[in-house]
């Protein structure tokens, strides 16, 4: 989505106790400026996209976003400005909140209503940064509910419409969640092949994509990161040239949920940081009622996970699968951080005073 340029997860890797990290985090923020409760939310979505496995969108991020901090791209304090609120359909303004923060509380508002209401919808127009999507998620399925969130960058570009050669949308992902009687099946998924923070720490390592993913400036496949870093190129859409409208209808869709109903999109021209945000909790008890729906839902991921695998997959797994796993593991075992992460998050802590958290 935003070019954060953290470092994709490599080995080595240490593991650090999940209750240190995180007033380790929540500590720095607090220095650099955050209000105590923005700093806890960043923190706590930072550190679970960690235990998720993803590394890419976890505390890597801290310079960057101490960064934003000190060059005021990121509000520190303020709130929410209501556009609209008809109870069920609320419109904010995130003032270039951190990102977390606000998703956040759209959640509070949201399971405040959705009983009341069956369905709440909330748009955030210019937020900061808001990570990975699937950290919000189990938040809402532990309680039996489905959300539905989204998120794009509409001073940012990177992925051509399909049959086009121009970047014009963000990699705009859409993420959702379906509790299950067991775990939740989490979906997170972009509508671009691939990301710009992939291309360009690709491209700095001097590889290549796996395959064609991408167009150079004159609409040609490669499979150069090059290409769209530093040659014009764009990311292409899910499907690739064979298939890419699909990916190319999913980016539509996600920029008329969070730019067309947030109010803010490409034609205003922002700048810098802005991110708009569209959240939907749905309560199945409002519809065919909660019993059902788990019914539902159990049988389906369990016919996915039973059915035979093709040769080389050991084993079929629903989406979400493996995260839930991996948080269990890391909150049990440890976090496990590379190393050049670790060691940038070290040094912003000594800088501001604070203890480096001990490796386990």
């Amino acid at each position: 989505m935003i070019d954060t340029g953290a470092p994709i997860a490599h080995e080595p890797i240490r593991y650090y106790p999940e209750q240190s990290l995180l007033p380790a985090a929540e500590k720095l923020f607090a220095h650099a400026g955050l209000d105590a409760e923005k700093a806890s939310a960043v923190a706590r979505a930072l550190l679970d996209a960690d235990t998720m496995g993803h590394a890419t969108h976890g505390l890597a991020l801290v310079p960057w976003y101490l960064e934003a901090i000190r060059s005021g791209s990121m509000a520190c304090s303020g709130d929410i400005e209501v556009v609209s609120d008809r109870g069920a359909c609320v419109a904010w303004k995130g003032q270039r909140l951190p990102g977390a923060w606000l998703i956040h509380r759209a959640i509070d508002l949201a399971l405040a209503r959705v009983s009341a209401h069956g369905v709440v919808t909330i748009t955030i127009a210019g937020a900061h940064h808001t990570g990975a999507l699937a950290t919000y998620l189990p938040r809402l399925t532990r309680r039996g509910l489905m959300p539905i969130l989204s998120c794009s960058g509409p001073a940012a570009t990177g992925v051509a419409p399909y049959g086009g050669t121009r970047p014009l949308f963000t990699p705009n992902p859409l993420a959702a969640g379906i509790p299950t009687a067991r775990d939740p099946v989490l979906l997170d998924i972009s509508s671009s092949i691939t990301t710009n923070n992939r291309a360009r720490q690709l491209a700095r390592e001097g590889k290549r994509f796996p395959g064609a993913w991408a167009l150079d400036a004159e609409g040609q496949a490669t499979d150069d990161p090059a290409a769209v870093v530093l040659g014009g190129g764009s990311l292409l859409p899910v499907g690739g040239l064979d298939h890419g409208h699909k990916g190319y209808g999913m980016a539509l869709l996600v920029e008329a949920l969070t730019q067309g109903l947030s109010g803010l999109g490409r034609s205003s021209q922002p700048t810098g940081v802005v991110m708009n945000v569209f959240l939907q909790v749905i309560d199945p008890a409002a519809f065919g009622g909660n019993e059902a729906f788990i019914t539902e839902t159990t049988w389906l991921a369990d016919a996915c996970r039973d059915n035979p695998p093709r040769p080389g997959v050991r084993k079929v797994r629903v989406p979400g699968e493996q995260a839930m796993v991996l948080q269990r593991e890391a909150r049990k075992q440890g976090v496990p951080l590379p190393e050049v992460a670790m060691d940038a998050l070290a040094e912003c802590l000594r800088a501001a005073g604070l203890p480096v958290p001990a490796p386990l």
